[in-house]
């Protein structure tokens, strides 16, 4: 069990009620598990962030006019793999956002940092859209 020097706790003692345990569920079972925990985090997404919801609506949206407009296959996987990348940079970044207020709302250095960079990934993500959409559109 590795050991968090600045608290001097175990890893697996820092985990909450509903975060996943998958011991000795292996298999079948495991997925399920995993796939249950995962709906909790779109759920949570859904509730908390008002960033989610938007690019899930547009995702919605989106994804039936790739298939739509593209006019071949790979068109097709690159405008939707596209947008479904924004949604997981911005679940991703919505995550980082919720440990660093969990650890404090005082302003710091690193905190900003953390948070600055998950935006600016998010925007790379949603450059990468328009890029692709532009390029297959037009």
């Amino acid at each position: 069990m590795m050991q968090d020097s600045s608290r001097g706790m175990s890893h697996s003692s820092v985990t909450t009620g509903s975060q996943p345990n998958f011991k000795g569920n292996k298999g079948l079972k495991r997925l399920l598990l995993a796939t249950g925990y995962s709906m909790q985090g779109f759920i949570a997404g859904w509730k908390h962030e008002a960033a989610i919801r938007q690019e899930l609506v547009c995702t919605a949206l989106l994804v039936p006019l790739a298939v739509y407009l593209g006019n071949t296959s790979i068109e097709r996987i690159l405008m939707i793999g596209s947008v479904l990348l924004v949604l997981l940079v911005e679940l991703l970044n919505s995550a980082i956002e919720a440990v660093v207020d969990r650890i404090g709302t005082e302003p710091n250095e690193l905190s900003k940092r953390a948070k600055d960079m998950g935006s600016a990934a998010v925007f790379v993500a949603l450059t990468i859209v328009i890029v692709t959409w532009g390029d297959v559109l037009f």
